[in-house]
């Protein structure tokens, strides 16, 4: 079975091009080519049957900045010690833009990857759009400057605040698909070395405020999800936590409508976004020789289980689409059932570059070529403690998904036989030696004590670099600022 690997390599001899779309929060359960009858997704739906999908790709974790630092480097967070939306990727962590410049690409970060600190290209050698997020810690965690005053992303206040309008979310996004358009027709006219291009987005992140358009489409058409009352019985006490410290317990129908229409109506917004930059590979004639991946860092809850936005491991959050195309290289309309993580290796096998060193994710080239010979069909991920949840590892092996929380019982689930995560089996004393093994494995090599002592240094460190920020205000010439009367709502504050 190892020939088919290898000849995916030896196809890789030509050097392909790389293009990666990268959203932030985008659901696998908002996408028609994953099964919603709902959400129009053409373009992504276009790219999938044109190549492969994964349908059991997973995050490495369900936030931000860890998991785009585990996208780059194919590192877990607990290696490359990033755990939280406030910390650092060391600047001499390689990256696969490092790899693939090593290899003589062409590298460029078109828009988002939400780095903190100065360093923000991360291997990258063309940087174009600017950083969304602050490159420096402010008072509180904050959203992009002149963004959205008042409504934070994942807050009530996103819910509160969902109707039809415009935010500087669409500003940028409008703004890095411009941007991705006019690189790709510049590189059609000089294709002297192939190139690496990352096109990151925000959408379809929340607040859950879309077009008019899109809004009036999805408003009677949205179901609204409600927890089983057995569920809600239930529930795990860092779930129940989770709900009442984000102050979700207690939505309207008419409120979870409102913000699924908004949710939904960002997805086809980004949408048109991927159809825009597939024209124009296509009119660039670079398409034959370019692989497309579409990816992003973690999920979105979106009313499912009574939650939001990201930070837990139900699948709406940390199950991720995942799809690759490469014509004459990819077979069309392929859909791969084995579970997957950790992008960056793979796209540097597809370059035929230098592995990433210390990577413990695994290429998906041998997947890509029909192997499954020794694939572990395994993947892991983690949280930081945060907002009265403690420290928490996932895994999924095969049909199951256990969920260890530090100091608590496991949550645990059958996907194969309850794919809506409905029959919590965390304490069935049926279940006891599945849960033993699982236990065993999401545990091995977790520093979470070290973790959490960790965190606390850098609660202090982080105080400081606040406060001298505050004070000097130094430049951030990388930083994006969001033009004046970007932000339109129809609904009231």
């Amino acid at each position: 079975m190892a020939a088919p690997a290898a000849a995916f390599q030896a196809r890789s001899a030509n050097r392909p091009n790389v293009l990666v779309l990268m959203s932030d929060q985008h659901s696998s359960h908002v996408l028609g080519c994953r099964g919603d009858k709902v959400a129009r997704t053409p373009n992504l739906d276009g790219l999938a049957a044109s190549g492969v999908l994964f349908e059991n790709a997973y995050c490495q974790s369900p936030l931000c900045v860890p998991a785009r630092a585990s996208f780059l480097t194919g590192r877990q967070p607990h290696e490359t010690r990033v755990w939280t939306n406030g910390d650092a990727l060391p600047s001499d962590t390689p990256t696969f833009a490092h790899s693939l410049g090593a290899a003589g690409y062409d590298t460029a970060l078109i828009g988002r990857m939400h780095f903190n600190g100065v360093d923000q290209w991360h291997g990258f050698a063309k940087r174009l759009v600017g950083s969304l997020s602050p490159m420096y810690p402010h008072l509180e965690y904050p959203l992009p400057p002149n963004l959205l005053e008042g409504a934070k992303g994942s807050s009530r206040d996103a819910i509160r605040v969902a109707g039809p309008g415009r935010t500087a979310y669409q500003v940028y996004d409008e703004q890095v698909t411009q941007a991705t358009v006019e690189y790709l027709n510049q590189r059609g006219k000089d294709a002297r070395k192939p190139f690496c291009a990352v096109a990151g987005f925000v959408l379809p992140h929340s607040p859950y405020i879309c077009a008019k358009q899109d809004w009036d489409y999805y408003y009677d058409r949205v179901t609204v999800p409600q927890p089983p009352p057995r569920e809600v019985e239930g529930l795990h006490p860092a779930i129940r936590a989770w709900r009442r410290n984000r102050g979700v317990e207690d939505l309207t129908i008419e409120e979870i409508r409102r913000a699924r229409t908004g949710y939904y109506g960002l997805v086809t917004e980004f949408d048109r976004h991927v159809g825009s930059i597939l024209d124009a590979l296509k009119k660039s004639g670079l398409s034959e020789n370019t692989v497309v991946v579409y990816t992003t860092d973690h999920g979105e809850m979106a009313g499912e289980h009574g939650m939001w936005w990201k930070s837990n491991f139900y699948e709406g959050a940390v199950s991720t689409p995942l799809i690759m195309a490469w014509p004459g290289n990819m077979p069309a309309g392929r859909r791969i059932p084995e579970i997957v993580s950790h992008v960056g290796p793979t796209l540097a096998a597809l370059a035929g570059a230098e592995p990433l060193p210390s990577a413990s994710g695994r290429s998906m080239a041998p997947l890509l070529s029909g192997s499954t010979q020794d694939w572990p069909n395994e993947a892991f991920s983690e949280y930081a403690p945060q907002l009265g949840v403690p420290a928490t590892r996932m895994i999924r092996s095969g049909p199951w998904k256990l969920v260890h929380f530090d100091g608590m019982r496991p949550q645990m689930f059958n996907l194969e036989d309850d794919p809506g995560e409905l029959r919590d089996l965390g304490e069935s004393p049926a279940h006891a030696e599945v849960r033993r093994r699982l236990l065993a494995r999401v545990l091995h090599g977790w520093p979470a004590d070290e973790m959490k002592r960790e965190l606390s240094r850098r609660a202090r460190e982080q105080r400081l670099i606040r406060l001298w920020s505050q004070q000097v205000k130094p430049e951030a010439p990388q930083q994006w600022i969001a033009p004046e009367g970007s932000n339109v709502f129809t609904q009231p504050w």
